[in-house]
Order: C-alpha cells, then sequence, then structure tokens
C-alpha cells in the first residue's frame, strides 16, 4: 500500500463534552465548564488526520448550533464529513466529564434518544464505506435501535469490500440498559473484527480475570480471524496478541493531567500505520515500533486538557520518541 495510502473511516458517535473548568471536582462543585469535542470515534478520525492520514467520520448529529459545530470541527482538521446525517428531530449528545485530581474521569450523559442513536441504515453513504481500507467502530452505537441496525449494515459493507475492521470497546457501563446486556452486545460481532482493542479495565469486564493474563486473552477474548488483539494498560503501555507472536510495549512516564482521548489517539496512531501498511500486523519488529509510536501519541494526549485539541502532530511524536528509550 502506498504511503498516505488507504482511507480509515469511523462509524458512531460524536458528541459534545462539558469538562469542569477547574480540575479534580465533582459535576456539583464544578464552578463552570467548557465545551469541547468529543466522542471516541470522531477523535480516531481526527487523530488519523492530524498524524497525515486520510479519514472519514460516519454518524449522526442534531441540526443544531452544536451539531453544526462538530462537522465543522471535522473538515477543520481534515476529516472527510460526506458520510455525516443530520437530524432535526433530536438534540446533539452532550457528555459532563469532571476530571478527578488524578486525571481521571467521570460521565454524566444526556441522550435521550440523541440524534447518533437515531442513524438509519437507509441513511449510510454506502458509496463511502465501500471506500474503507479500513472500517473504525466502538459499542456505543450497538446500544440502542435504530442506531445498532446501521451499525451492523455498515459493518457489513465495509467487510464485503475488503475492509479491515476495527473496534475499540469503549465501554460507557451507564449508557447501557444492564451490565449483561452490555456484555452480550459487546461479544455479538466481537468475531467480525480483524482488529481488537480493551482497556485493563474492559479486559477485567468481558472475562472476570483482574491480573490480565495472557492465557484468559487467549483463551476468552482471541478469535481465529482476529489479526491483532491489543490490551492498554494505562501509563504501562500496551499487551499485543497475533496468531504467531505475543508481547508488551512500553510507554513513557508523563504527568497526566486529563486522560479524555488517550486511548483514541492511541487506536488512531495505530490505524494511521496500518493503512500505510498492513504487512506489520505479521512482522513483530515493526508492529512493536508501530504500537511504540502509538502509546507516545495517548502519552502526549494525556498530558493535555480535552480530547481533539491534544491530538498531537507526527513532529511532536518523532521528536519525543527520539529522546525517549523503550523501558
Amino acid at each position: 500500500m502506498a504511503s498516505n495510502g488507504g482511507l480509515v473511516i469511523s462509524f458512531g458517535e460524536m458528541l459534545i463534552d462539558f469538562v469542569p473548568t477547574l480540575s479534580g471536582v465533582s459535576l456539583a462543585e464544578a464552578p463552570g465548564f467548557l465545551k469541547a469535542a468529543g466522542g471516541a470515534p470522531a477523535n480516531v478520525a481526527i487523530a488519523v488526520a492530524r498524524l497525515g492520514g486520510k479519514s472519514a467520520f460516519v454518524g449522526k448529529l442534531g441540526d443544531d448550533e452544536f451539531g453544526r459545530m462538530l462537522a465543522a470541527i471535522l473538515r477543520e482538521n481534515g476529516v472527510d464529513d460526506g458520510g455525516v446525517r443530520f437530524d432535526d428531530g433530536a438534540r446533539t449528545a452532550l457528555a459532563f466529564v469532571t476530571l478527578r485530581a488524578d486525571g481521571e474521569r467521570e460521565f454524566m450523559f444526556y441522550r435521550n434518544p440523541s440524534a447518533d442513536m437515531l442513524l438509519r441504515p437507509d441513511e449510510l453513504d454506502v458509496d463511502l464505506i465501500k471506500k474503507a481500507t479500513i472500517f473504525h467502530y466502538g459499542s456505543i452505537s450497538l446500544i440502542s435501535e435504530p442506531c445498532r441496525s446501521a451499525h451492523l449494515r455498515a459493518m457489513d459493507i465495509a467487510k464485503g469490500s475488503n475492509s479491515l475492521l476495527s473496534y475499540d470497546i469503549n465501554l460507557r457501563l451507564p449508557l447501557w440498559p444492564s451490565p449483561e446486556e452490555a456484555k452480550h452486545q459487546i461479544k455479538s460481532i466481537w468475531n467480525k473484527a480483524d482488529i481488537i482493542k480493551v482497556s485493563d479495565v474492559e479486559f477485567e469486564f468481558l472475562t472476570g480475570d483482574s491480573s490480565l493474563s495472557d492465557e484468559t486473552a487467549m483463551s476468552s477474548l482471541f478469535h481465529e480471524n482476529l489479526k491483532l488483539l491489543l490490551v492498554t494498560i494505562g501509563e504501562k503501555g500496551c499487551k499485543y496478541y497475533t496468531k504467531n507472536f505475543k508481547g508488551i510495549v512500553g510507554s513513557i512516564s508523563v504527568k497526566a493531567v486529563d486522560t479524555t482521548g488517550a486511548g483514541d489517539a492511541f487506536v488512531g496512531a495505530l490505524l494511521r500505520k496500518i493503512v500505510e501498511d498492513q504487512s506489520v500486523l505479521r512482522d513483530e519488529k515493526r508492529l512493536r515500533e508501530v504500537l511504540r509510536f502509538a502509546n507516545i501519541c495517548g502519552a502526549i494526549t494525556a498530558t493535555k486538557k480535552g480530547a481533539i485539541p491534544s491530538l498531537p502532530k507526527e513532529p511532536e511524536v518523532l521528536a519525543l520518541l527520539k529522546e525517549a528509550k523503550e523501558p
């Protein structure tokens, strides 16, 4: 695949995050909020574009000030928004995100229903989806109809066009009717993905194993068509599993200000490199280099407030790679 190669299409939700002006306080104690564009699939699309790749976002926004603002943010960041639809009856989703003193987050969502949940299969830009070299999605779009049917249809279209399917679980338990339903739906599309990324918390949620053992990863999460399984372990980096090799790649130590978007920066960086040359999935030495690059993208993002403003450009990552020796 030529440099810059293919198109990464991200499917799912884009929303407005309201982040307290003061870190380390509860939502109730926050004196004020800053609005920021968010939604994991949209963050991934922007992360890819910011690193010089080609990306598009497919999803639905409210036909309101916030929805138009989000579509403009996609375009400003070089993301194709041709697959974005607007709903005149529902609002763009909102999430109030509080940053605890340690930079970790708590969420309160406003989506009853929000526009992203109302994307219908007949609103999909089929021609655009067929162009995806990689088709990326999460699990929030599986929660309710009609979006769930649109998600499944989009996956089928992409798979039928030989796209690689990339799945970042992005578990948000408060949005699901129950943990059991979350687990059931998340696993319902498991075996279709070529690349799967779970966090340490999601690993434990899906398997019940808090030790993140390699045995559990291979027996419970790996499936025979999977090309790459990733388990992110925060500032420690990530574990990787393929049919032929497995290992761990470290990250760098940073002062976490806001972890929002760090996982999306990691995924965007990974997909940006894979879309350029899919053979890295079979070459452990090169895959480790890609994962090191992705880890550093995630680390940089955690040092700044807000997801999208903190997604790095390549020179920043390369400079850090130079000075950071792999631990």
